[in-house]
Order: C-alpha cells, then structure tokens, then sequence
C-alpha cells in the first residue's frame, strides 16, 4: 500500500484522489441569480443534507484550483442568500455536464443546456423545470474553508419549499427510487447511475462548447431527441465543416442512399442511434446533411 502526506502532494493531486476515494456523491445542480437578476446553473458534488428540522443541505463551491478564482455559485449566494437545488436524474445528466463549462458570467447556462427555467415560489432564483425534485433554500451561512486553489466554501441552505414530481412517487406518496433514477459523480468522467452502476461521461471542453442555444429549431425542438442527446451536441466547440459533412454523405451512401433527401424526423432518429454509442460527430454531419 502506498501512503501519502497531504501537505506532501499538489493540490490538484490530492483533489484527484479524494474525489476518486470518496464516491458516488450526491450532485446539486444549484441554480442562482446574481444581484442584478442574472439566472445562474451550475452542478456540485460536495453535498448532502444533514438535517430534517429545520431541513438543512450543505453544498461546496470550491476556489478553482488552477488559478484561485471563485465560482460565479458562491458569489451570487453570497450576494443574494438564495439558491434552487435540483437532483440529476439520469434522463438530464448530459445537460448538467454541460452546464458544468465555465460560460463567461453573463451566460445563461439554462439556455446553454437546454434546460428550461421555471418560476420558483418562495426565492427568486429559477428552478430547473426537468429535474424531478426542486428545493428552494434560504441561505444560512457560508462558511469559508481557505483561502488558497481547492478550499472548500460550505453553503448551508435551508429548504424554505420543495417540489416533487408526481411521476416519482407511488400512491402512498413515497418517493420510488427506481422512478427517480439519481445519478452521483465520482472521479474523473466517472458517474454512477441507481439503476445500472457506473458509467462515464466525458469532461465538458476546456474551450467552450457551442451549447443547446445555438442549434436550429428543428434540432433544439426536436420530438425525438432526447434532453441527453441536445447536451452531448451541445458540448462541441464548432460544427463539422461543409467539406467533411459531404465526405461523410458518400462514405455512408451504400449504407444510407437517401440520406441528403430524408426528414428532419428520419435524420434525428438515425443521429440518435449515432449518439447512443457516443459518436456524437457522426450525429452532427446526419444533421447537418
């Protein structure tokens, strides 16, 4: 067994390890709005609740560990004192990773998703209309943990409402967990889904994915492709080329003769079979064919 001092390792070392060690974590997908009304999204995975009266929740939007800059999260909660915690449910994983891209501050990351926002009742910031449970919160305190790249800042929420999706619960008024289908994060790509264990989703871009905003409307209103689908598009930094779309076209013709001329509806459904094995560039050249 190899051991280590913390004090001995770099902080991003240590930050990979932990996070690897400690898993599968909650997620909260906290939605925010800055002192000017400015709506915020962004998903966290140092969290969980500690109480049940009053109900308490308590969520860390840690100092970026690269360059010390704070999360546009913390300094809206600081500013406003209310947050929206949404739980990740396996149908909108993709979006929240997506969310996850470090979007210049005036970024509506709900627009950026896909997601859609809806009005909460007690605080102002806006709930996430596809998450299956919604907390609204009052923020207590923040506790400041250090000052230096990786310290933690402890929000402590308390649930002033909260909003469950009838479609998770049975006829007692039970939330059903196999309904619900949570997901948790872990270390590195690494997820875990209630229903099937772990699996991976790569990291958001470093440079900034073209999101769900920019797609045309037969894309972005699309019948057939899924919440997930539209975040993993989302997540490119630029479309294929006209050049490599047409390249494409002839390398499936044998396979595909009709493609240049099928429907929006016949193209989304052959790009979502593409998206299904992950081949999200091959989804976006049917599209674009």
């Amino acid at each position: 067994m190899t051991s280590f001092d913390p004090k001995e390792l770099s902080t991003g070392k240590l930050h990979s390890y932990l996070l690897s060690a400690v898993a599968p974590r909650p997620i909260a997908f906290a939605s925010t709005m800055d002192k000017d009304g400015n709506p915020n999204l962004s998903p966290f995975s140092f969290f969980n609740v500690f109480s049940a009266n009053p109900p308490i929740m308590i969520f860390s939007p840690a100092r970026r560990v690269r360059d010390n800059t704070t999360k546009h999260t913390l300094e809206n909660v600081l500013a406003t004192k209310e947050v929206v915690i949404n739980v990740v449910n396996y149908d909108i994983v993709h979006q929240m990773s997506l969310s996850s891209t470090e979007y210049p501050e005036d970024v509506n990351e709900f627009e950026k998703s896909g997601l859609h926002m809806l009005e909460s009742d007690v605080v102002k910031p806006f709930r996430v209309a596809e998450s299956p449970i919604q907390m609204e919160c009052k923020v207590n305190e923040v506790v400041t943990l250090g000052k230096e790249g990786g310290a933690g800042n402890l929000v402590i929420c308390e649930v002033v409402k909260m909003h469950i999706d009838d479609e998770v619960m049975d006829e007692n008024g039970h939330i059903v967990q196999e309904k619900l289908d949570l997901v948790a994060r872990a270390g590195g790509s690494y997820y875990s889904r209630a229903k099937n264990g772990f699996f991976e989703i790569p990291k958001p871009l470093s440079t900034l994915g073209i999101g769900v905003d920019s797609f045309p409307d037969h894309i972005k209103n699309s019948m057939i492709l899924t919440g997930n689908d539209l975040g993993m598009l989302g997540n490119v930094e630029a479309l294929p080329s006209d050049e490599s779309v047409k390249a494409f076209v002839v390398s499936v013709s044998e396979r595909y003769p009709n493609i240049s001329q099928a429907t929006h509806r016949e193209k989304h459904k052959l790009a979502h079979n593409y998206l299904s094995f992950g081949d999200v560039e091959s989804a976006w050249k049917i599209l674009l064919s």
